[in-house]
């Protein structure tokens, strides 16, 4: 694979991979200017777009199937056909580059290595909606990715791909860049327009303010991740009848997934959607367990998607037909990780083996959205709190059976009660892993340790006064 091109020693793609947004990463003899990117074709999508009707771009991203890598997997092209066709106000394009997702790393890679990749299929994403300003929202701990994002837009202008009447048609764009202050919720499409507009990140109630319609500055507005742009790049270049080949029905492309944690090869790794399982990354790319260990399980999309044990077997329905499939088998598409009871997010695979307490995972999760709740909702800001709080007395050794119940109570009463997918989040991991591991949580429980013989006896002695 990949033949024609040289990668570093030792960040050779797997056999099983197909690099399209990472082809040029980890490339040996490669920079992030933008006559290193011409040289490669750089920018003759965007020459492509321009001929065509901006109509006629958003159906080709429509037809080549593609779906939202931020995390939902929505299609791309009917989230850009959502603007008003009556609309005269400004329409805005913002990339998502927030990324925050805990287990997720590549949006970072593809703007430290090719940020013109990035800046092409914005300009192609911008030609077809009608837009003449956007945005890079860039997370603060990713200072050196909004210098490489400058010099790559200066140098855009300077070839009269970014400007006025870009490439001598009538079509103007101007790209900025804004630094967040490294808040997760920002990630969430209508709380970074809030945070773009110098307010609160207080994510916004939809509906009625759906960003397609009611976006920033209460204009239309098109919010995508990096990777997803960066596929417009290459299904302007390929052809949408072309790209629909790669990966599988209603999960075509590639996907960009980053392997973390109890496994012996971490890293990213770049396939055909739906075309490899869970096994095939686990252990053809991911190398297996770690010496004398065994996996446990697998968080599929980042932390906020639902854990699955390595030994279950998984009901669902596959056409018209119900079939029962082992977590080995489970190919890593959209659909079939949503049937397993989880979501393929954001493509951050955590791999947990069998020396992972599931207390420790789980307060560790716990810590971080109750540190990242804007507090906006109070099921979220109270709730995420008081998890996280339950999760350190079962840590601690402080907890007792009933705490089990109470926090498996706590996550439902958030569960879908929050204004954004901020309480789903927090509250998804909780519930799998209390339905998964509920017995091993409660052996980390006791009755008789000392804090709990104290509480009870402090609690007696209060209503008997």
């Amino acid at each position: 694979m990949m033949a024609d091109i040289t990668y570093l020693e030792g960040k050779e793609p797997h056999a099983l991979e197909k690099r399209l947004i990472f082809k040029n990463v980890d490339r040996k003899d490669w920079d992030t200017s933008i006559d290193t990117y011409l040289n490669v074709g750089g920018y003759n999508s965007l020459k492509k777009a321009i001929k065509l009707k901006p109509q006629e771009v958003t159906g080709q991203v429509k037809a080549s199937g593609l779906r939202g890598r931020g995390g939902a997997g929505f299609p791309t092209g009917l989230k850009w056909s959502f603007i008003p066709p009556d609309n005269e106000k400004p329409v805005y394009l913002i990339c998502n580059c927030d990324e925050s997702e805990p287990g997720t790393f590549k949006d970072r890679y593809i703007v430290h290595q090719d940020p013109h990749q990035l800046i092409e299929g914005m300009i192609i994403t911008a030609y077809a909606i009608g837009c003449k300003l956007a945005y890079i929202y860039v997370r603060e701990e990713f200072p050196q990715a909004a210098q490489i994002l400058e010099q790559a837009i200066k140098e855009a202008k300077s070839k009269n791909f970014l400007g006025t009447n870009i490439l001598g048609a009538d079509f103007d764009l101007e790209i900025y860049i804004h630094r967040g202050a490294g808040a997760y919720i920002c990630g969430e499409e209508t709380g970074l327009i809030e945070s773009l507009e110098g307010k609160r990140p207080y994510p916004r109630i939809k509906p009625p303010y759906f960003p397609a319609a009611l976006g920033l500055y209460m204009c239309p507005t098109i919010v995508n991740n990096v990777e997803s742009l960066c596929h417009v790049t290459h299904i302007l270049s390929m052809g949408s009848e072309e790209y629909a080949k790669l990966g599988t029905p209603r999960n075509t492309g590639t996907r960009i997934l980053c392997l973390s944690g109890d496994v012996r090869n971490p890293g990213y790794v770049e396939v055909e959607v739906g075309k490899i399982t869970m096994r095939q990354l686990l252990y053809d790319i991911g190398g297996g367990p770690l010496k004398g260990r065994a996996f446990k399980a697998v968080i599929p999309g980042g932390s906020s998607s639902k854990i699955l044990k390595c030994d279950e077997v998984f009901s669902i329905t596959q056409g018209d037909q119900k079939v029962d499939l082992d977590f080995w088998d489970i190919p890593l598409d959209f659909d079939t990780l949503a049937a397993c009871g989880s979501m393929a997010g954001s493509g951050g695979v955590i791999v947990l083996d069998n020396t992972r307490k599931m207390s420790w995972v789980l307060n560790n999760i716990n810590h971080f959205y109750a540190h990242e709740s804007c507090g906006q909702c109070t099921p979220c800001r109270e709730g995420s709190m008081w998890m996280k709080k339950i999760s350190d007395r079962i840590v601690e050794g402080k907890a007792n059976a009933e705490d089990i119940k109470t926090l498996e109570e706590v996550a439902y009463q958030i569960d879908g009660r929050t204004i954004c997918a901020f309480g789903e989040a927090s509250a998804w991991p909780v519930e799998a892993i209390i339905a998964k591991f509920k017995d091993e949580l409660i052996a980390d429980t006791s009755e008789d340790n000392t804090y709990i013989s104290k509480e009870k006896e402090l609690q007696q002695q209060f209503f008997q006064t």
